[in-house]
């Protein structure tokens, strides 16, 4: 943990780290279990047994839903009518997690869990967007239509159980009855039928579970796999904004690089050059003059290896290599131009990608404070997640706010460069401010 209010020299800009090369591929590329057939004797026997077990199950669920759903708009106009009916839309995505699982243990699938929705809203409002989200995910739908289908292919198993029990029971009646009618189930036979008819009925039932097992495949194949094939395309959707994020983050930096070096330390050294030509023709007839001439260049020489050093410095920050980010930060906000509290709570590495970009980010966002907003003070806190498998991170200043993210603009290269790494980054800056950024990136697995 790391606690300072610094203020410095110059605040370093912020870029990106160059990307290390890909490995080498050196095996196969590992590919996923092909899903169990669903017409196998083990998937079938699997179904059957599965529901038998969901006849009970979706019955205590939607039974205890239903009496939460009829209790929260019974008392809606009060706090507690809310809160049911939020334990109503997480006890749904709770019952289709869930199922998604059952499915996936049962026929594997290959399909990713169910994941939770998220506002990127802030706020009271956030969390209502989150909930209505999560309301309205058709993945979790499909798994509660499931379910519901599942339940009552449990209760015609258990009656199919019931009739071959029954029909066994019947095929021995001659050996307990000697005269009269044998009742199966519902059906009446004479005795001397009842083996007959109770074989019948037995194979009639056992050929009912076995479709009722063929069923639940069928089923679980149209409604659980699609979930699959939406979240894939969701991936493949974000892979291609994060390969856009990195693209636009690259040809930022690159357009950054040649302006400072442009702007900054060319006419520099050219000016170097100048004065050290100047020199040398007055080393002869102006000695004075010329070692004038050269202090000047050696003054300008050390300001553009200030320059250079700066420049290397928002390209990578090498302390973050060697210290890590709780160092990294510190040595940034000694340099900030305004007074920075600094709360840091790292228990391990978060990966070299995530820490760099929460690192240019963190420096973007005060140089922006120091340039722009006219704050007079900021405060960064930085925390590692590990069950979330996040590093977040939050900085804020007491500036006027009104920030914007603008094509090309820092706020723009910090978005495109959390995006390529598949973290999100918020920014909340209305007029009169504070300003807020928070950013979360995933750590290295």
């Amino acid at each position: 943990m790391s606690t300072s209010t610094p203020s410095g020299d110059a605040g370093a800009p912020a870029a990106p780290p160059v990307p290390p090369a890909p490995a080498p591929v050196t095996g196969a590329v590992p590919t996923a279990p092909a899903p169990r057939s669903i017409a196998s004797p083990l998937a079938v026997l699997g179904a059957i047994t599965h529901l038998a077990f969901i006849g009970f199950w979706g019955a205590v669920v939607f039974s205890v839903l239903s009496v939460l759903l009829a209790a929260g708009v019974a008392t809606l106009v009060v706090l507690v009518g809310a809160l049911l009916l939020l334990g109503v839309v997480y006890g749904l995505y709770a019952a289709a997690f869930l199922e998604t699982a059952r499915v996936e243990g049962l026929y594997g699938f290959g399909l990713p869990m169910l994941k939770s929705r998220r506002s990127p809203k802030h706020g009271f409002g956030g969390f209502l967007h989150t909930v209505w989200l999560q309301f309205i995910d058709g993945g979790m739908w499909r798994a509660i239509a499931h379910l519901v289908i599942a339940s009552i292919l449990g209760w015609i198993t258990w009656a199919a159980f019931g009739l071959l029990v029954a029909a066994v029971t019947g095929a021995f009646a001659p050996l307990y009855v000697t005269d009269g009618a044998v009742e199966i189930d519902r059906w009446s036979f004479d005795v001397a039928w009842t083996p007959l008819a109770g074989i019948l009925l037995a194979l009639l039932s056992l050929a009912i579970l076995v479709g009722l097992g063929l069923l639940h495949g069928v089923i679980s194949r149209v409604l659980i796999a699609p979930i699959r094939e939406a979240q894939l395309t969701a991936q493949a959707r974000d892979a291609a904004t994060q390969r856009q994020g990195a693209i636009r983050a690259g040809e930022l930096e690159r357009t950054r690089i040649e302006r400072d070096l442009h702007d900054g330390v060319q006419p520099r050294l050219v000016s170097v050059g100048m004065t050290l030509g100047m020199a040398q023709t007055k080393i002869d007839t102006d000695p004075d003059a010329a070692k004038q001439l050269i202090s000047e260049a050696h003054t300008s020489t050390k300001a553009a290896i200030t320059e250079l050093r700066q420049l290397a410095r928002g390209i990578h920050a090498s302390v973050l290599d060697d210290r890590g980010l709780d160092a990294a930060l510190s040595a940034l906000a000694s340099r900030s131009h305004i007074p920075v509290h600094l709360d840091v709570r790292m228990d391990v590495r978060a990966g070299r990608d995530a820490e760099a970009a929460v690192y240019f980010a963190i420096a973007e966002s005060l140089t922006n404070a120091a340039k722009h907003s006219r704050a007079t003070e900021a405060r960064v806190v930085v925390r590692s997640r590990p069950e979330q498998g996040v590093l977040w991170a939050r900085v804020e200043d007491n500036g006027i706010g009104g920030a914007r993210v603008v094509p090309g603009g820092g706020l723009d290269g910090i978005s495109n460069r959390i995006t390529a790494l598949g973290g999100t980054a918020r920014l909340d800056s209305p007029q009169g401010g504070p300003t807020s950024l928070e950013v979360s990136v995933p750590c290295a697995s």
